[in-house]
């Protein structure tokens, strides 16, 4: 496979983000775009050069792509994504994926089965401040390992309009700030520290215009004694010229120092028995969403179908984040630390 022919589901608030990016990726052709309101659908396909359709039947016989990209809500994936591997595709479907673990494992033993990849769109391991402190850790910057904290605060969700003008859905998830935000660390932590051992949770909901949980500390354990925490709120903000940059700030501790990652994107580092910050530089580019990782995401998924580079994220590897998530939610109903296996 040298080119790819894809076609993609969805044209709401977050569409537009990998829309962009596509366009920007060589070796792919957008060339059907589907909304059940054709209108959006085709203000998407007009832009982009490709075919707009309401019937997501007709745009995978008429366009047969090589991929599918499934921008839509979780309660829709489980169908989108049976049909697309059905039309001989592979899949890249946007997180949380499906509504829950029998669906997910549905799906994926389906494409095992048929041949096909499905690639989960998380895409926030893939933003370049991550990949600079994966390759931090991985030099040893910090030595040994103590605790990680992330302290979620993108100051979005107060009053009886919060995430109205973006993201509607969101206020009526029964189950929100683990399932639909959460999970951007849980597959973070797990990319920068590996597979947790037991995870403890503790979750409110704070604004009564939502359904679902909006704040929550989750702390996970991990065999060597290392600790990470996401510490989120959706009501409270941090310093940020963009408070949906990183959507909070980050301090990873060892013993020879500490890390930390600011609202702005910036890394600093203190040394032990030091008592300043010095800035750690490095590139990235200011651009698209969360320094323009859907673009390296996605960019990652096309390197793997056209010359079979390994690929992160893939539905079979993405179960456990599905395991954990249930495993958070438990544990804030028991009240008791859960026991992760694998």
């Amino acid at each position: 496979m040298s080119e790819l022919k894809l076609a993609a589901v969805g044209a709401g608030y977050f569409s537009q983000f990998q829309y962009e990016a596509w366009s920007r990726i060589e070796d792919v052709t957008l060339v059907g775009v589907c909304n059940q309101t054709l209108e959006k659908a085709e203000a998407v396909a007009t832009r982009y050069g490709a075919s707009a359709y309401a019937d997501f039947n007709k745009m995978l016989a008429e366009t047969k792509p090589d991929l599918v990209d499934i921008i839509t809500p979780p309660s829709t994936h489980f169908e989108y994504v049976a049909r697309a591997l059905d039309a001989g595709a592979h899949v890249i479907c946007q997180k949380p994926f499906c509504e829950n673990l029998e669906q997910a494992r549905a799906v994926t033993a389906k494409a095992a089965q048929l041949g096909l990849t499905i690639t989960v769109h998380e895409n926030f391991r893939f933003q370049p401040w991550y990949r600079e402190i994966k390759t931090l850790l991985q030099n040893d910057m910090l030595g040994q390992l103590y605790q990680a904290r992330f302290s979620l605060r993108p100051g979005d969700g107060q009053g009886p309009d919060a995430y109205l003008a973006r993201q509607p859905y969101f206020q009526q998830m029964p189950r929100f700030f683990v399932h639909e935000t959460g999970v951007h660390w849980v597959d973070t932590f797990r990319f920068l520290f590996g597979k947790p051992s037991w995870v403890f949770g503790d979750l409110r909901r704070l604004n009564p215009a939502i359904k679902g949980e909006d704040a929550g500390h989750i702390l996970f354990g991990y065999d060597n004694g290392f600790r990470s925490t996401l510490d989120g709120n959706r009501l409270s903000d941090h310093v940020a010229e963009n408070r949906r940059l990183t959507m909070g700030e980050l301090c990873i501790e060892g013993e020879k120092g500490t890390l930390e990652l600011s609202g702005n994107g910036e890394l600093s580092r203190r040394d032990f028995g030091t008592n300043s910050f010095a800035r750690h530089a490095y590139d990235w580019q200011n651009r698209g969403f969360g320094g323009d990782c859907v673009f390296a995401l996605q960019s990652h998924v096309v390197r793997h179908l056209i010359e079979g580079t390994p690929l992160e994220n893939s539905a079979a590897d993405y179960l456990d984040v599905i395991v954990y998530e249930q495993a958070i939610y438990q544990s804030a109903q028991d009240g008791c630390r859960i026991t992760l296996s694998g």
